[in-house]
């Protein structure tokens, strides 16, 4: 084996009690469909021949230095609680230090059964795969925090869902796979020393300026406060926002029926299983407060007085909603423009999101199209954004180049929904050249590049995609 991969593992070392050793599956025939050099450069993983990438990251062969497992955690699942969860389809490899100091996990999805499976296959059909691959990607090119994608192998395998379908696994980076349920499994089991060296260890690789258990959570609550402010603003909708799906490391997080809005509405859903709309595109912010409060109850329960430290996680739990409206508020600010802050642009911002709603805008080309003023052309009914235009340029004279401002606040690319769905079904017919051009154009979201403006256009209306799935 002439691949070499700079294992540095420590979740391996902690105690049994969070993990199960477990190697991947090896599967019947892998290919290496994708590898990401920059990132694997970024690892210390230089690339090899595609025949070894692919029995690596399709688990045939298990690197020098890995230390494969499967990592325990619970969760709530659409505000129900889960006991016991735990990566039911995913090996941790090890970790990295990578050539910026950062430790990350090197984690295969979609590699086999594990003891918390749940009666699943443990497997992955390629289009989830694809899709993580694509999303996650872009979501780093649009600078939010993300796990990455390394590879993409086809295992020659088929996975059976509704029907055969093709067979891939993926190989996610993350700075950490620490999720809010990691922590909740042991305060439900009431494991106060668990919880006590998941906290350690959290911080020591995390937060290390933060002292003990409340100010864990607080750093939690500001990476998360970033990240939520972030989605909203490029129009992101995670679908499953569980507290398994929650990292500790403020990083977006499994990429299942996620979506990018095409028409603005607040309420947007596209996951097929979030019946209620609980994790629609304008609940996301107040569901990231609940996840923290599930956190703050699992931290507390390491101390020997609980309720000593009641008032003070409160306290910092309920201090982010107007954070969340702060970060939100500048980061909508700079889409129109604006660097200072003045009373009254909350409601300039919200006039012109609820003209969008009303109007059935494209959420990505307004923002952008304020910049060359044709955003009038985005609308049903173009006077009424013309009132709302005057106050704006009222506004933008106290503003000293809104332009640049805008330009580097609002991409020109997002990965459209129907142009995900169009990827996968050329791939799945064994073409993968719909896949690589989308890499490319996304990697790039705030360039106009004439070759890629077919990117930009929302759906036609048989184009269009109403719900997304898990897929899994």
């Amino acid at each position: 084996m002439t691949l070499n991969i700079p294992f540095d593992n420590t979740y391996a070392q902690l105690a049994p009690d969070f993990y199960t050793r477990q190697d991947p599956t090896p599967v019947k025939a892998p290919r290496l469909l994708a590898f990401n050099d920059g990132l694997g450069e970024l690892l210390g993983v230089k690339r090899a021949e595609d025949a070894e990438l692919a029995e690596i990251f399709g688990g045939n062969a298990i690197p020098d230095g890995a230390a494969p497992l499967a990592q325990l955690y619970a969760g709530h699942q659409f505000g129900n609680y889960n006991p016991q969860l735990g990566d039911g389809r995913a090996v941790l490899l090890g970790e990295v230090v990578g050539s910026d100091g950062i430790r990350r996990d090197i984690q295969l999805k979609g590699s086999g059964p594990t003891p918390y499976s749940r009666n699943g296959d443990g497997r992955a059909w390629l289009g989830p795969v694809l899709r993580e691959y694509v999303v996650s990607e872009a979501m780093h090119a649009l600078g939010i925090p993300t796990t990455r994608a390394l590879a993409a192998v086809a295992t020659g395998e088929t996975v059976w869902r509704e029907g055969g379908l093709p067979g891939a696994v993926l190989t996610r980076v993350a700075k950490s796979h620490l999720r809010v349920g990691t922590f909740q499994i042991f305060a439900a089991r009431g494991d106060a020393k668990a919880l006590k060296t998941l906290t350690e260890y959290a911080i020591a690789r995390h937060y290390p300026q933060a002292e003990g258990p409340m100010g864990l959570l607080r750093a939690v609550r500001d990476a998360q406060v970033e990240l939520i402010a972030a989605w909203m603003s490029v129009g992101f909708i995670h679908g499953v926002m569980n507290t398994d799906n929650s990292s500790i490391a403020g990083e977006t997080i499994d990429y299942g029926p996620c979506a990018f809005m095409d028409v603005f509405h607040p309420n947007r859903v596209f996951s097929s299983i979030d019946r209620m709309g609980r994790y629609a595109y304008s609940n996301q912010p107040q569901i990231a407060v609940w996840n923290l409060a599930q956190l703050a109850t699992a931290l507390i329960q390491q101390f020997d007085d609980p309720e000593a430290v009641v008032e003070e996680a409160t306290e910092i739990v309920h201090a982010m909603p107007e954070m969340i409206e702060a970060a939100w508020l500048r980061r909508f600010r700079a889409k129109i423009g604006i660097t200072s802050a003045q009373e009254g642009d909350m409601e300039l911002i919200t006039d012109l999101l609820g003209l969008m709603a009303d109007g059935q805008a494209d959420f990505t080309n307004t923002f952008r199209a304020l910049m060359a003023g044709g955003a009038r052309d985005q609308f049903l009914a173009p006077e009424q954004f013309e009132a709302w235009q005057q106050r704006w340029t009222q506004r933008l004279t106290d503003e000293d180049s809104p332009q640049d401002t805008m330009a580097r606040a609002n991409p020109v690319l997002i990965p459209r929904n129907h142009r995900i769905e169009q990827m996968i079904a050329a791939a799945v017919a064994g073409d993968f050249a719909p896949f690589e051009r989308v890499m490319r154009a996304l990697a790039m979201p705030f360039a106009d590049e004439a070759e890629f403006a077919d990117l930009r256009h929302p759906p036609a209306e048989d184009e269009v995609v109403k719900a997304t799935f898990c897929g899994t």
